[in-house]
């Protein structure tokens, strides 16, 4: 893109998000109903355009249609029932106390939009990731510019189609483009940033959001791992994990990314994961209308160098003409291996042997914090162990599942990101919580100057001084 025609981009976004600032003036701040009448409307575009959804997810990912219905537009669609069910209550102005020495007086909570956004969506669940996000925007009353990932292009398109058709266009709008509309759209002012990606994307996007002092929500990855124990039941447990793991081929950014496995049930474990892999699969997956490809070709290349060196203990093929690679077990993994140092977003699953549960614990506290930690046992004192992990979320005996729960925050911690959303999180996070005081007419006068001792005494009592 030349340098004349990024000017003349840039001057359109900038025209696009004035416009829309704007419009949002002109709404209530307060305006539950308007916020309502987007969320049903949100809702109303999912359902009457449902099967096309589904199909643009199959174009971009091979998502076969159950696994879409479930793992996006169910858990979107539910997710704008439950703001609908709560929002009233989330709005509700919020009674405080107020100390005595200020009495008489009252004090409240109001929340408020934060006003204009800019919400990035993620190429690997590229409607979940992009809409979810919305949910908690437009809950909290706020305008959006809406930035769908170009690496999922039908879902974008579509995306781009049809949201303005059923919500307030004057308030939403939808952008579609790579790096340079991406690029040009961060040099905005906004109110808040919502990213989802990846860390070094997310870096990019804090440092453009600092230029105008923009409050930024970052969604990113990270290595999330997980652990059996020997007292897990290992049937249950591969169930969950291959689901989980290998759900949308591998490319979800809370799916298990490793496994520690206590050495006393290592061999069984693994040999139950392969039967559960067939079971779900087939013998040849590459057939099953039930498994994903990867993005393109960039991403499948990676994975396959991932491979490289390894044990492979189940699955290892791969057809690039395809973006496929079968779901894969790796064992005898070192550590310092390459699969090892990095989130590896794909059907790649390496699985460590351990003598203690210790190796598996201080491994993790040892590196970043991980998006999600997964502990399956039936050990009370492992249980208490597991839920001291450092990390964006600790789940106990299943895995991924608990992005389903609306009151439960989604976010990272560290290096996986910061900022939460679902439910009454997002609401929050889209909203300013601002405090309004109101003092009485009557005055005592006993703090202002001159100071005698009376009031010094009476100011340690009320501060609770000695």
């Amino acid at each position: 893109m030349s340098n004349t025609e990024g000017s003349g981009q840039e001057k359109g976004y900038a025209a696009l998000v004035q416009s829309l600032r704007e419009h949002h003036k002109t709404i209530d701040p307060q305006n539950i109903s308007w916020r309502k009448e987007q969320l049903r409307a949100m809702q109303k575009m999912l359902e009457e355009n449902e099967a096309r959804f589904l199909e643009a997810l199959r174009k971009d990912l091979r998502t076969n249609p159950t696994e879409g219905g479930l793992l996006q537009l169910g858990l979107i669609s539910s997710e704008i029932t439950h703001a609908l069910k709560h929002i009233d209550r989330w709005a509700k102005p919020r009674k405080v106390s107020t100390p005595l020495h200020l009495k008489p007086s009252s004090a409240r909570i109001v929340h408020e939009p934060l006003g204009t956004a800019l919400i990035m969506g993620a190429w690997n669940y590229p409607l979940l990731l992009t809409l979810s996000p919305l949910v908690g925007c437009i809950a909290a009353g706020n305008a959006a510019v809406i930035k769908p990932s170009m690496m999922a292009p039908a879902t974008s398109a579509l995306l781009a189609e049809t949201l303005p058709r059923y919500l307030d266009k004057k308030a939403f709008q939808v952008v579609e483009g790579d790096v340079p509309e991406a690029t040009a759209l961060l040099k905005e002012r906004f109110d808040t940033i919502f990213y989802t990606g990846s860390a070094p994307v997310g870096r990019i996007v804090m440092a453009a959001a600092a230029k105008h002092l923009t409050p930024v929500t970052l969604e990113l990855g990270g290595q999330s791992p997980c652990i059996v124990d020997r007292s897990a039941n290992l049937k249950v447990a591969a169930l969950r994990i291959v689901f989980a793991k290998f759900a949308n081929a591998g490319q979800t950014c809370v799916a298990p990314n490793h496994i520690f496995v206590h050495k006393d049930v290592a061999d069984e474990f693994t040999a139950i994961l392969k039967k559960t892999i067939t079971d779900f699969y087939g013998q040849n997956p590459q057939a099953s209308p039930d498994y994903g490809r990867i993005v393109n070709a960039h991403h499948h290349q990676r994975l396959v160098a991932l491979m490289k060196g390894q044990t492979i203990a189940c699955g290892g093929g791969s057809d690039s003409r395809d973006l496929y690679i079968a779901p894969t077990l790796l064992t005898k993994v070192d550590l310092a291996s390459p699969v090892m140092q990095e989130e590896i977003f794909g059907p790649l699953l390496p699985i460590i042997t351990i003598d203690d549960l210790s190796e598996a614990f201080n491994h993790i506290s040892a590196n970043s914090r991980p998006l999600a930690a997964y502990v399956f046992t039936g050990s009370k004192k492992v249980i208490e162990q597991a839920e001291k992990i450092n990390a964006g979320a600790v789940c106990i005996n299943n895995a991924m599942v608990h992005l389903g729960v609306h009151d439960l925050p989604f976010g990272g911690v560290g290096g996986s990101g910061f900022g939460q959303y679902h439910g009454k999180a997002g609401f929050e996070t889209f909203s300013h919580a601002k405090p309004i005081f109101r003092s009485g007419s009557l005055e005592a006068g006993a703090h202002y100057p001159p100071y005698d001792n009376r009031f010094k005494k009476l100011i340690r009592r009320c501060f609770g001084l000695k």
